[in-house]
């Protein structure tokens, strides 16, 4: 796989030998993302022009783009600087006026004789109750109508490029494509009625009607497919190199997770009991797990992990869960701890604070093996940090780390296994495209004992009202969060909105009752501030997003979301989750600044009727794309030219299903339906893959 095969060069020609494409035109295609032929091939039209042949502009519903036939008047240049050039037409029913700006009489006689037909086409609008179209799109002879697509592509365009270029230039790579083997499943193929590659982009950039650019069309799903597949396979084959990394076989005796479930107050949900079966049975293996443990908020991730911590604990090895901050890494340990205690295991926690004799010290111990489970940030990733025998790594909110790092764990113990945990729940679409080289367990369950929250919207022109609700609220004993608005991406204003907020609720409740945390306190005050409302010394934190993820505080009942409809769906679903882990019922008050918009409607209703996460992701998937729901820039996942992941969800399960079918029937990718796919790896830009199989 050293280079690239012969029959896709002419995808990966020199743009300038294209019809049209001039070196400058092949400079401002590349500053548009446009490298090579292949790049326009998959830059679909995404509107249509109708162009079929009208009889006359006369009753259409104007303004509005007709083409019709009409014999050529009379020229009127224009008598002063500046004014029109008109010229009359007539057609089938009606006279009406073609007109130019700064239009030269001797270009316009010879492109409009007067007393001929000509095909026009263009858009008419009424001025003066006279149909006029102003520089016409189209004029050709009668005899060369039929070159007129009835339906003509419109290109997403970038300064310096016209549609005639595009089509132009497209129209050439079309006209010359090489037959390509196919890679599709016979059977999808079939099942589907999707045409062949070369077919399906001729029909994408040759629309015969508007139906052609949904993302349902069969062309489009068949070429949204192939970027999906190609994307999948790449993931197929990190996992098949991955799962040929030796992994150590942990397998325990079950007596200490026997001592922890008997010693619950409650049973394991049926899901919990599932993710810890399978994360069990994965550990056996000789194999390195990789697993996604996906959970909604307060699905009970922490007794699984701790389940998984305690096989490698059995087994005579050392785990550790890391956690992206401090604070939480923090949140863990107390929640570990009482488990822990149970099961009679040595639980450590490391992070940045630790110095001097105390890391030492800690540092001997877990080499010695004397630490069995160790809960930290990322300074266990420090280089003086050595393992007696670590068989299991956890990772926690695995989208604030990045793949490297996940690789730098794995190589801490040499075959451990990894684990990573999430609480967002993000559309199963997205999970594949992110995660797809992963094996996923989902917690789609809350253990028992956990409230419904009551969510209610509210007016910020009702603010005193909810201040008198709160008073009573803290006088009885109740604990507050107050989130304070995103007032812009910088957290500088956010710091503002939330100092303002913090100075009226004190005047408002008294000085003692309020604390405050935002992202710009330095990191010892910012845990004071958190330790003291943990404690109960404070009753009401105000806060910014800082506490979106993982704090855990069972008396706070009460959430006040301020200008709620400025937050994500996700991030606002992971805000609520912070109160109702507590015996008292549980209130959620979004408050928003009227008059709210459609969008912001939807988001805050779809809040207050579902609890569950799954679902509000689809919504917000639904709502803001792809890319917002996660956060590209931190997310790793793919940008994808024509697959569209909101409207073509369905298809990235069926690509991962395929993709992994594939390697497990054909792993060297040497049968003819192999060797197809290998081309489309090529054509699909995934160095990676080839990369996989140039090792493999």
């Amino acid at each position: 796989m050293s280079g690239r095969p012969e029959p896709l060069w002419p995808l990966f020609a020199d743009l300038k030998g294209l019809d049209g494409v001039g070196p400058k035109t092949a400079h401002v295609l590349v500053q548009a993302g446009i490298e090579a032929p292949r790049d326009l091939l998959f830059t679909l039209p995404h509107a249509v022009i109708d162009r079929r042949l009208c009889d006359t502009v006369q009753d259409a519903d104007l303004p509005g783009t007709l083409t019709v036939r009409a014999r050529i008047g009379q020229h009127r240049p224009p008598r002063k600087k500046g004014a029109p050039y008109r010229i009359e037409a007539d057609d089938a029913r009606t006279r009406f006026q073609i007109v130019f700006f700064h239009g030269r009489t001797d270009y316009l006689t010879r492109m409009l004789p007067s007393g001929q037909e000509r095909i026009l086409s263009g858009k008419v609008e009424l001025f003066d109750g006279i149909a006029q179209m102003v520089h016409p799109d189209h004029i050709l002879p009668v005899d060369e109508a039929a070159t007129l697509p009835e339906f003509e592509p419109v290109y997403p365009l970038h300064a310096g490029i016209t549609q005639k270029l595009m089509a132009r230039a497209v129209a050439d790579i079309l006209s010359d494509l090489p037959d390509l083997p196919e890679w599709i499943d016979p059977a999808l193929l079939a099942r589907e009625g999707w045409p062949h590659w070369a077919e399906a982009l001729r029909r994408a950039h040759e629309p015969e009607d508007a139906a052609a650019l949904a993302p349902e069309d069969p062309s489009r799903r068949r070429l949204a497919y192939d970027e999906l597949f190609a994307h999948q396979l790449t993931l197929a084959l990190a996992r098949v190199r991955r799962r040929r990394s030796r992994g150590t076989p942990t397998v325990g005796h079950g007596r200490l997770r026997d001592k922890v479930l008997r010693a619950l107050p409650y049973k394991p949900t049926a899901a919990q009991t599932r993710a810890i079966a399978e994360i069990a049975a994965d550990m056996g293996r000789t194999e390195r797990m990789n697993r996604l443990l996906q959970g909604d908020v307060g699905a009970g991730k922490t007794l699984v992990a701790f389940m998984a911590l305690l096989v490698a604990v059995e087994a005579g090895g050392q785990g550790v869960m890391m956690a992206p901050t401090e604070i939480l890494a923090r949140q863990h340990l107390d929640g570990l701890q009482p488990l822990a205690e149970q099961a009679g295991v040595v639980l450590e926690i490391l992070t940045g604070r630790d110095k001097g004799a105390e890391r030492q010290s800690k540092l001997a111990a877990l080499a010695r093996g004397d630490i069995q489970i160790l809960v930290g940030t990322h300074a266990v990733f420090q280089a003086d940090v050595d393992f007696h025998d670590l068989r299991l790594a956890i990772v926690d909110e695995q989208h604030r780390f990045g793949v490297r790092q996940r690789l730098e764990l794995g190589k801490k113990g040499q075959g451990a296994h990894v684990l990573v945990m999430t609480a967002t729940p993000i559309p199963r679409s997205l999970a594949l495209a992110q995660y797809g080289d992963m094996d996923v367990s989902v917690l789609d369950e809350k253990p028992p004992g956990r409230k419904p929250v009551k969510t209610a919207l509210v007016s910020t022109e009702r603010m005193e009202e909810v201040v008198g609700h709160l008073r009573r609220a803290v006088a009885e004993g109740r604990q507050a969060y107050w989130v304070c608005p995103l007032v812009e991406e910088s957290e500088v204003s956010d710091m503002v909105a939330a100092e303002a907020r913090f100075r009226h609720l004190r005047a408002a409740l008294g000085e003692d009752v309020v604390g405050l945390v935002h992202g710009q306190m330095p990191h010892a005050d910012k845990d004071a501030a958190m330790a003291r409302f943990v404690s109960g010394l404070t009753s009401v934190l105000v806060a910014t997003t800082v506490i979106e993820v993982g704090v855990n505080v069972p008396n706070a009942s009460i959430m006040v979301i301020e200008q709620a409809e400025s937050f994500g769906l996700a991030q606002l679903h992971q805000l609520r989750g912070r109160v109702g882990r507590g015996a008292a019922e549980s209130t959620c008050l979004l408050m928003y600044r009227p008059p709210l918009g459609e969008s912001g409607m939807k988001r805050l209703t779809t809040l207050r009727e579902t609890e569950d996460g799954f679902r509000i992701s689809e919504v917000d998937l639904e709502m803001r794309g792809a890319g917002d729901v996660i956060g590209t820039a931190q997310s790793g996942l793919p940008k994808f030219r024509i697959a569209d992941l909101e409207r073509q969800a369905g298809l990235m399960a069926v690509a991962q299903s395929d993709a992994r079918r594939l390697l497990a029937d054909d792993p060297k990718l040497d049968t003819p339906r192999g060797q197809a796919a290998r081309l489309l790896l090529w054509l699909m830009r995934q160095n990676e893959a080839i990369r996989l199989i140039g090792v493999g």
